[in-house]
């Protein structure tokens, strides 16, 4: 049995959890999720919990198990609390700020760089600490949405510039001569 699988998915105080077939909806304070799922999988709301079981201990159900009950607590977190990635920007020169709801990121390029938020996705930028967070309730998106603003100037190994995500490592490397600056 799935270690993940087996464990029920509580539904808190505020949240509304519609199961329709395959097709489980989230309704909550932040906003409403609805994704459809594999029809081998069984999704039941029973005693104010969510529990998905599987038809036997196939190979391709037992996957299906684990993630199907992964993406149903992601779904009811999201909507209850939402998920935040924090970017931080460093570098002579860089820097972004908010112009309405778009991000407007000077990366070193001839020509500034424009991110516009998907539906559910909102930006806040701190200019003291040249931060920029990304919030939603959907975690795929969030992190879908923060990887594309990393994507423009990741980090470079040699003076540490760029764009990384607030407590990642980056290793660094010795410049010509050999040394660490």
């Amino acid at each position: 049995m799935s270690r993940i699988g087996k464990m029920p998915v509580p539904v808190p105080t505020g949240v509304q959890v519609k199961i329709d077939g395959n097709t489980v909806t989230v309704k909550g304070p932040l906003g409403e999720l609805t994704r459809e799922f594999r029809p081998e999988m069984q999704i039941a709301l029973e005693d104010g919990a969510v529990r998905v079981t599987r038809p036997n201990d196939e190979r391709m159900n037992k996957a299906l198990h684990g993630l199907t009950r992964a993406l149903i607590n992601n779904m009811v977190v999201g909507v209850h609390e939402g998920y935040t990635k924090v970017l931080e920007v460093l570098g002579t020169g860089y820097r972004a700020e908010l112009q309405g709801t778009d991000l407007v990121m000077s990366l070193g390029f001839s020509h500034s760089v424009v991110v516009t938020p998907p539906l559910g996705i909102d930006f806040e930028v701190n200019p003291r600490t040249s931060t920029i967070t990304v919030k939603g309730c959907d975690k795929e998106v969030v992190g879908r949405v923060a990887a594309e603003i990393r994507a423009w100037r990741p980090v470079e190994p040699y003076l540490g510039k760029g764009i990384r995500y607030q407590g990642e490592v980056v290793r660094r490397k010795a410049g010509k001569s050999g040394k660490a600056q």
